[in-house]
């Protein structure tokens, strides 16, 4: 199946059906583990702008089929150089039977890895250039397999290059390799800056009582709800409201108190709208191992709409941000804090704190940034 989408960002999506799929030549290929229709992150910023400059076939784990689909795929057109492939097969291995279907030359110039898991699909390919662009330490999430950790250390083995999304993954992945680059998580300034202006709030959230403390973003098991409730039991008045899917956790896990709203997924391009409503913006992260390493997107994002932010002690965070960010352990700290904040007079210095920390940051740097990289190597 041939399906044919304007950009995501833009949540246009138009579906066209074709019968006669081409294997087509493709300059990268990429294997990556978040949908590209997920939440819109790292991979969607850093690819959607390497396609600029090559043509790209971004390859998802399986996804679910008909027995009468087996071993067939779902290719999305999300513009002339970026496809995206949605194999129909039983495991990621089988995902090499249907590749001659659509991929015409078997030495693209560059493979681009975000999850190890890809790995047994390396000998398909003679890959001029193999990157690693490590966001997030998988083998330490909730029902990650065991041999994620072995796989990781063959794909560490075989890349050439190295990107990490944080400052504690370098620090852990220089260990193991020698060209190592660090590219934290970076920011759509002007995107978010949106929520500075008159744009629109949305009505499920504009019914909602202020003040407003808010996050968006996957609700998992990085999510410290515990946390979330007691600080919501302390303060009756003020609305927490989280926004994005949920993902390894149900919804009989979430805490349900009278202040606590939940509005489901939202996409890319509302946020700034959803975000302007927020009078703190927060990041509720548990302290545990699939956490360890994350150097959350939002921070910045939260930065340029200019929102004061609360976060539990995340590493990457206190480290860099701890002059603007309200960083807490526990309930009782959260609650000082949200108190502290509405106080307007202690969020005046916050704005030029931000400037300069965005000045520095955007995904169109990072991506060229990346690629000058890799031309470097491949002279």
């Amino acid at each position: 199946m041939l399906t044919n989408l304007k950009d995501p960002k833009k949540n246009e999506n138009k579906i066209v059906s074709a019968n006669n799929e081409t294997a087509q030549n493709y300059d990268m290929i990429v294997f990556c583990h978040l949908r590209w229709q997920f939440v819109y992150q790292r991979p969607q910023h850093i690819i959607s702008r390497m396609s600029d400059n090559m043509k790209v076939l971004l390859i998802e784990e399986p996804i679910s089929y008909d027995s009468k689909e087996e071993n067939t795929a779902n290719l999305t057109v999300v513009n002339d150089n970026l496809h995206v492939l949605q194999p129909k097969v039983k495991d990621i291995e089988s995902i090499a039977k249907i590749l001659p279907d659509y991929i015409k030359n078997s030495n693209p110039s560059i493979g681009w890895f975000y999850s190890a898991s890809f790995t047994p699909l390396l000998d398909f390919f003679e890959f001029e250039t193999v990157v690693y662009d490590c966001m997030d330490e998988l083998s330490l999430f909730k029902g990650a397999p065991e041999y994620l950790i072995h796989q990781e250390k063959y794909l560490m083995a075989n890349a050439d290059i190295v990107f990490t999304g944080g400052k504690s993954l370098y620090e852990s992945k220089k260990q193991s390799h020698s060209n190592v680059y660090c590219f934290p998580s970076s920011v759509d300034e002007k995107h978010f800056a949106q929520a500075l202006n008159g744009i629109e709030i949305p009505q499920d959230i504009a019914n909602i009582d202020t003040p407003i403390v808010g996050y968006f973003g996957v609700i998992d098991e990085r999510i410290d709800l515990k946390l979330i409730q007691e600080t919501a039991k302390k303060l009756p008045k003020v609305f927490f409201v989280m926004i994005g899917p949920l993902a390894k956790i149900d919804e009989s896990d979430l805490p349900r108190e009278e202040n606590i709203y939940y509005l489901g997924m939202k996409s890319y391009n509302e946020l700034p709208n959803y975000l302007k409503a927020f009078d703190i913006a927060m990041m509720p992260f548990a302290i545990n191992d699939a956490t360890k390493y994350i150097s959350p997107t939002k921070t910045l994002e939260y930065m340029a709409a200019g929102k004061p932010i609360i976060s539990t002690k995340i590493h990457d965070v206190e480290r860099d941000y701890s002059n603007c960010v309200s960083l807490v352990e526990n309930a009782d700290e959260f609650t000082d804090a949200i108190t502290s904040l509405f106080d307007k007079r202690a969020t005046s210095s916050l704005q030029a704190k931000y400037h300069e920390i965005l000045k520095n940051t955007s995904w169109d740097a990072t991506a060229e940034k990346m690629q000058s990289i890799i031309k470097e190597f491949t002279k």
